[in-house]
């Protein structure tokens, strides 16, 4: 496995995210920003965060699963949600779960959470980008 998740003594123990990935493979993806979009471009979950995410998360195994990838190989992920309150967590984890579940992945990853005020597409609520490494 080319990711190595880290957790270092002396930091405080991290719930539902790693502090660190140690990467040993040879080739890097740098995934744009994944929306709820389904592959015929509709949306999906209009106004629900948690339905949004699920899909944002099947976006990124799925494109990471075309070049021979999968979510164990993020090295990196970055999660954008539009008018983010500390409320709003559960229905995060929420739709990360589910997707987990439903994949078989582990979503838990060096994750950094932005709050933001508009995504590009008004109907968004979060985008998840990802850089993973491949053997």
């Amino acid at each position: 496995m080319s990711v190595q998740l880290i957790n270092p003594d002396g930091l405080l123990e991290p719930e539902g995210y790693a502090h660190m990935a140690l990467t040993t493979g040879a080739r890097t993806v740098y995934l744009s920003g994944q929306v709820a979009r389904n592959a015929a471009g509709e949306p999906v979950g209009a106004g629900d965060l948690a339905a949004q995410v699920e899909q944002a998360y099947s976006n990124v195994a799925t494109a990471l699963a075309a070049v021979g990838g999968s979510f164990a190989d993020i090295a990196k992920l970055t999660v954008y949600v539009v008018d983010w309150a500390p409320a709003k967590m559960a229905e995060l984890v929420t739709g990360a779960t589910r997707v987990a579940e439903r994949l078989g992945i582990d979503p838990v990853r060096p994750t950094t959470l932005i709050g933001v005020a508009a995504l590009g597409e008004p109907d968004m609520l979060v985008e998840v980008e990802a850089v993973a490494v491949l053997d």
